[in-house]
């Protein structure tokens, strides 16, 4: 359990996209009527995180103490002011307040849970509430998960705990029952290009628009995909299965060490398969309407002059559903190179 990492936060001013969140949480903040639970729950890479964090450092913002409880809707806006004892707090990770529980190795283990059931027995240490932020709750495991739900029935007094879920993977209906959903969706082009912009004042436009197209409006999948090369890797592995000169028999040597290649990716590996999704989700398309969508122009200029497989429909969705399919096995912790094996095959028959 976390408290002494640096937190990004801002003010929900500057947040970009997820208005209705904003506003509803604003209202929230405003009104003092916050609820004992909440989950955000959405793409990855959307801000899920960066909005817990603000709120977290919102609820014990001094500012927001000194509104209370004649804060009006317009005030939320400014919150949390990222200057006052508190906030320098949270940023700097020396909050003793505010608890994250993350992944390890994965996966959420009970031993986690049990840790911040026993810290939620006591009164918060200097501030009004505690703030438990608990990330990526579908890697929860199933006897972690039965042991937050009494907590998230009847939490004590003075704690608010916010989670955040992938809006891809599944979680118990018990969890999210017991919490307040609030959705988080992929945000527009325009809003992925300037937050983009935000974070690296040097990037160029062309290129943050591309990114943006790219990730689907995710900013945290474009990032990743600006600094790790992920196009570059991309391309390699589209130019291999697609290829009509190659077979997986003939060629097996050729698909493993491409399946090597892609199982030393970390957190990269979800992004790379998102990104054969785009382009096989685009011949898709392509083969329905018989036009070549936008973002299949766009990655196709960097692609080698190849004569692609022509693949029909069905064996298209039985791709995508194959990549659906490795992204599960990843997140039960299979082999990561029988995993990328396997796809690869698949995606090259």
């Amino acid at each position: 359990m976390s408290t002494l990492q640096r937190q990004l936060i801002a003010p929900f001013s500057h947040l970009v996209g997820q208005e209705k969140a904003k506003l509803f949480l604003g209202r929230a903040l405003a009104s003092g009527q916050l609820a004992h639970a909440y989950l955000f729950r959405g793409p990855d890479g959307v801000g899920k995180q960066l909005f817990a964090r603000s709120l977290a450092a919102a609820v014990n913002c001094r500012q927001r103490q000194a509104l209370l409880p004649a804060a009006g809707e317009s005030d939320w806006a400014s919150l949390p002011c990222g200057h006052c004892s508190s906030c320098l707090k949270y940023s700097s990770g020396n909050q003793p307040d505010f608890m994250v529980i993350s992944p390890e190795k994965g996966t959420i283990k009970i031993d986690r849970i049990r840790e911040m059931i026993q810290a939620l027995s006591y009164p918060p240490y200097e501030s009004p509430s505690r703030v438990v932020l608990i990330e990526d709750i579908h890697t929860m495991r199933p006897e972690a998960a039965n042991c937050l739900l009494k907590t998230l029935e009847e939490p004590p007094d003075k704690n608010l705990l916010i989670l955040t879920a992938s809006a891809s993977r599944d979680i118990l209906t018990t969890i999210s029952s017991r919490c307040q959903m609030i959705p988080f969706f992929s945000l527009r082009q325009e809003e992925t290009v300037q937050v983009l912009m935000r974070v690296n004042p040097e990037l160029e436009a062309e290129t943050a628009s591309l990114l943006a197209r790219l990730s689907e409006g995710c900013p945290g999948q474009a990032l990743i995909l600006y600094r790790r090369e992920m196009i570059a890797i991309w391309r390699q592995v589209v130019a291999l299965v697609s290829d009509p000169q190659k077979d997986s028999n003939r060629d097996v040597g050729l698909l493993l060490q491409a399946a090597e290649t892609m199982a030393t990716l970390k957190e990269e590996l979800l992004p790379l398969f998102g990104l054969l999704r785009i382009w096989l989700r685009d011949l898709l398309v392509a083969g329905f309407s018989g036009q070549t969508g936008q973002d299949r122009d766009t990655l196709d200029g960097g692609l080698p002059e190849i004569k692609q497989k022509r693949w029909n429909s069905r064996q298209l969705f039985d791709k995508l559903q194959a990549i659906d399919q490795a992204e599960k096995e990843l997140g039960r912790n299979c082999n990561r190179n029988l995993v990328c094996e396997v796809l690869l095959f698949q995606l090259q028959q």
